[in-house]
């Protein structure tokens, strides 16, 4: 994956982060969904998801309006009915006024525990990013652990990770529910994802989103023809 991410970007790094952090995504989704004629509509509550009678999608309504569509794209949260647990996720984020310890210095950090190291049926994934990535105050740091929970503890099953952290201004812990869907899209036209598992690197959640792309489209999506256009386009 690192030797492949290498020589797709041809940048010196095979690391890309996005400045001001992860929301940036969606608002370049946002921008080029405008140029498609797409309407963005933000924190819309209590979205319900609309059928016709032959159970297929055929709008959301928030708010009594009513948005009509032939394909409905979300995550597990929307449709609950469509889907089934499938493990959890213990989380940490750390605030910290230095790098990780040990790693050069360094603003961007990747690290995975090997399970077999840790005597775990998962491995633990640590990922830092700070101030240079605009995601931080001057001088801050941000650190997240993660793995899949085999307990109800992220204290103590996550003390692997944090203990290559070093001293921590701030800690905060989190337990979350992993879903995915179990509905028939061709039956249904809902398209739901798989929830972000403990990984921080990215690799599982882009290969549900191509396979959903191609589920929905009925095409494979060609990324080195996407990446080609998109360097000439900054070009």
């Amino acid at each position: 994956l690192y030797a492949e991410s290498l020589a797709r970007f041809q940048g010196g790094s095979p690391y890309i982060y996005p400045l001001y952090g992860l929301g940036e995504l969606p608002q370049a989704f946002a921008r080029l969904s405008a140029v498609y004629g797409g309407t963005y509509m933000l924190n819309k509550p209590e979205c319900k998801v609309e059928y016709d009678d032959e159970g297929k999608v055929c709008g959301v309504t928030s708010e009594g309006e009513t948005a009509r569509c032939k394909k409905v794209v979300c995550d597990p949260s929307y449709l609950p009915n469509k889907v089934r647990k499938i493990g959890k996720v213990a989380r940490a984020i750390a605030i910290m006024s230095h790098p990780i310890p040990n790693t050069n210095d360094s603003h961007s950090v990747q690290i995975i525990l090997p399970q077999k190291q840790l005597g775990r049926k998962s491995d633990m994934y640590v990922f830092c990013c700070s101030y240079s990535h605009n995601v931080a105050p001057k001088g801050k740091f941000i650190a997240f652990v993660s793995t899949e929970a085999e307990t109800d503890h992220p204290e103590s099953e996550l003390k692997p990770g944090i203990d290559l952290l070093g001293p921590v201004d701030e800690i905060f812990f989190d337990i979350y529910d992993r879903y995915e869907p179990v509905n028939e899209p061709s039956l249904d036209n809902c398209f739901i994802s798989t929830s972000y598992d403990a990984t921080t690197h990215f690799e599982s959640t882009v290969s549900d989103v191509l396979n959903m792309y191609t589920m929905i489209t009925g095409k494979v999506l060609d990324l080195s023809v996407d990446l080609s256009a998109a360097s000439a386009a900054e070009e």
